[in-house]
């Protein structure tokens, strides 16, 4: 069984990976700023759900078919990119719109559609970032005792969601408690530029990014 000592190393090996800059804290920032704290938390959740199905495929050992299988690394790797650009192009596109905070969603969907387009955002941003199944591949066998079983697996995956979406939480609130600034139009677009920017930057970083 896995010791106290292990999971509280596993958590903070997790915060630092979730603290480090990249699509997920991106998207979080945005739709904190512009769609407010619910939407913030929304994607927070996706990027949650999106952490568990990597680290549940790790510790299942699925996801360690990209070792063995370059190309379901590339197909992944390009399709995430595409998303990224994807994302990134109708942030672009917002910061050119004139009018009010609420004037276009990250994907371009409108409000009608509630939480599900942030919650969905979180999640595929993961889901489709082969990235993020390297890493819980190398870092999860870490912390797996000599006698390691399912429970195991499981314990450390419920870690690393719990701590993903507390970070991410916590970002969504401290946004959103600027947001009345963050949300007057001048500094909406420029975050709608600045997160577009940086998504597609990710996003062709990825598309280069080889297997390991």
């Amino acid at each position: 069984m896995t010791s106290v000592s292990h999971l509280l190393a596993f958590a903070g090996l997790i915060l630092l990976g979730a603290m480090s800059p990249g699509p997920d804290f991106a998207m979080v920032v945005r739709r904190s700023a512009i769609s407010g704290r619910t939407h913030g938390m929304a994607a927070a959740a996706g990027i949650a759900a999106g952490v568990s199905a990597w680290a549940l495929a790790a510790a299942l050992g699925v996801a360690a078919l990209f070792e063995v299988a370059p190309v379901a690394f590339t197909v992944v790797r390009v399709v995430g990119a595409g998303y990224l650009v994807f994302l990134g192009v109708g942030a672009l596109r917002a910061a050119r719109r004139p009018g009010g905070p609420e004037s276009l969603p990250l994907s371009g969907a409108g409000r009608a559609d509630g939480l599900w387009v942030p919650f969905r955002e979180g999640l595929l941003c993961n889901v489709l970032n082969p990235k993020v199944a390297v890493f819980f591949v190398a870092l999860l066998p870490q912390f797996f005792p000599a006698d390691a079983g399912l429970t195991d697996g499981l314990a450390l995956s419920a870690v690393a969601v719990v701590v993903t979406a507390a970070w991410f939480v916590t970002v969504a609130n401290l946004v959103a408690a600027f947001r009345r600034v963050l949300a007057r139009p001048a500094v909406r677009r420029a975050v709608d530029a600045l997160t577009g920017t940086v998504l597609i930057g990710l996003g062709v970083r990825l598309a280069l990014t080889t297997a390991r």
